[in-house]
């Protein structure tokens, strides 16, 4: 901390759990790491207590509401990683665009993109220390509060997911506007994406000068592009975020490890594993030794049980992740769900997935 009180990104507390670093670098751990997309959610009765009649995007620019909230779920379960709590749409809002939080409905966009001249509404060049400073900040202040206990995880959406929600103006089933674009208006599409990657990227350097120990970019609506569009619209940009922040990060000789998690682009396995990601996560619809064929031992593996396992009676969860273990292995793997945590789940099984994680693989690695 600096005399002005300010918290500063430097100084932190030494880490005293690695495991889930050293998972994604393919090195040995003594148990398979695990944690939860949507860890810091509204499974937990903390979280809506926090949250209650507070607007869903003030919390996100409040350093210290987003630092309790990832603590949350570290306080009830012996998690190997935490992922700072924000939200994948601060980047539209740092370009110029109003997202609002609608109860019941979730993200919405009031005045969304149409036609490609709408391009010219959006700021291109943003200060992400000034758009985005309070992210940093909650960073910053989590890896001081967090006391070294495991890794903090930095994120962003990617810019496939981002530009069909600018344009979509929020959820679709089939994202058929944003999708419009990629036929009608591809030059238009491209300028787009690129805006986006090159924001991105800054946001995500920022994220590990403020403490972040490893990046994961959401590339959530990947499984509504075929994998000709796959190819042309989003590999690309996330090949080149990955590569651009790499560069960066080792000219300031720091080394993060990153993750994709391309959801439904079971298609796109082969070439996600060579995109200059450390790991690739996965959904649920992918076997887990078809992946670790298809990825042919390039890349560490996330995932991938299907969140709606956790419905199931405790005992019924240990056997899942046993099986589950069994087809992934325990090196070079990070155990998670295939998607986010939903509200409805009750918090017991996540510490029973949490626990049974733990169990199976140091017993599975013990007998190696």
């Amino acid at each position: 901390m600096s005399k002005d009180g300010l918290i500063l990104p430097k100084d932190f507390p030494q880490l005293q759990n690695d495991t889930f670093l050293r998972a994604a670098r393919g090195e040995e751990t003594e148990h398979v790491p695990v944690w939860c997309m949507r860890q810091a959610g509204r499974y937990l009765p903390e979280f809506r207590e926090s949250r209650a009649g507070k607007d869903f995007f003030d919390t996100c620019r409040s350093p210290e509401a987003c630092c309790e909230l990832t603590l949350q779920p570290l306080r009830r379960f012996p998690f190997d990683a935490a992922i700072i709590f924000s939200d994948i749409l601060v980047i539209p809002q740092a370009m110029g665009m109003d997202v609002q939080m609608v109860a019941g409905k979730g993200p919405t966009f009031p005045d969304p993109l149409k036609e490609p001249e709408d391009l010219q509404r959006l700021q291109a060049k943003v200060d992400v220390d000034k758009e985005l400073g309070y992210v940093f900040k909650a960073i910053t202040l989590t890896r001081h509060k967090i006391e070294g206990k495991v890794p903090l995880i930095g994120f962003t959406g990617a810019p496939w997911t981002l530009m069909s929600y600018m344009i979509e103006g929020g959820g679709s089933r089939t994202f058929s506007k944003a999708k419009r674009w990629l036929y009608r208006h591809p030059e238009a599409s491209h300028m787009l994406l690129r805006m986006l990657t090159d924001v991105i990227v800054e946001y995500l350097l920022g994220q590990v000068a403020a403490g972040a120990q490893a990046l994961q970019v959401f590339e959530s609506h990947a499984g509504i592009l075929g994998p000709v569009e796959f190819q042309e619209f989003s590999l690309p940009y996330l090949r080149d975020i990955a590569r651009c922040v790499k560069e960066k990060l080792k000219d300031a000789g720091k080394d993060i490890p990153m993750i994709v998690f391309a959801k439904d682009a079971h298609y796109g396995l082969e070439d996600l594993s060579q995109s200059h990601y450390e790991v690739v996560g996965l959904d649920w619809t992918i076997d887990p030794r078809s992946a670790r064929e298809r990825t042919g031992g390039k890349v560490s593996l996330q995932g991938n049980m299907d969140p709606c396992a956790f419905y199931a009676p405790k005992e019924r969860i240990s056997d899942i992740v046993k099986k589950m273990l069994e087809g992934f292995g325990t090196r070079g793997y990070i155990a998670n769900l295939g998607h986010g945590l939903y509200p409805d789940m009750d918090p017991e099984s996540v510490g029973a997935f949490v626990e049974a994680v733990h169990q199976h693989s140091k017993q599975m690695i013990k007998q190696k």
